[in-house]
């Protein structure tokens, strides 16, 4: 089931760790390196398992999205995890609150294009998805992946 809606907070996490990353390819590869190697550590789960595969996707998707159509010169992006009772929430925030991730998926995507999936596959993979803007400076895009076993 996915969920997307403007607002939601979580419930209380369990753990947290958090980044800032440069808004470069290289930054999102990293947010993707360090959310594989932080999910390890808190499940203690091999790094080629389903469960990391998939936040290793959502993560790098999301800091995809942040670097493509989040980005002002010279700002950086926020990686968050959050460890919930029965998820894993990542959170990506950018410095571009005037553009929200479309309110329903988008439609079919030519075969040839190169981009335009992000967030059907965000849809495929985790349990709901959404967007926050707090102020009039960043907006955050996160997904909550269900752990195992939940």
């Amino acid at each position: 089931m996915t969920q997307h809606a403007n607002t939601h907070e979580p419930s209380t996490s369990t753990a947290e760790f958090r980044i800032q990353l440069s808004s470069t390819r290289r930054g999102a590869r990293l947010a993707r390196t360090l959310a594989v190697q932080q999910l390890t550590e808190w499940w203690g789960v091999p790094h080629d398992s389903e469960p990391v595969r998939t936040v290793a996707l959502v993560t790098a998707e999301l800091a995809s999205n942040a670097i493509t159509h989040g980005r002002l010169p010279g700002r950086d992006f926020r990686l968050m995890l959050r460890l919930l009772p029965q998820a894993i929430r990542i959170e990506v925030t950018d410095t571009r609150p005037d553009h929200l991730p479309p309110q329903s998926p988008p439609g079919p995507v030519p075969t040839d294009a190169d981009s335009g999936r992000g967030l059907l596959l965000i849809g495929a993979y985790v349990n709901r998805w959404g967007c926050t803007v707090r102020d009039g400076l960043t907006k955050t895009v996160w997904a909550e992946v269900a752990l195992p076993g939940s």
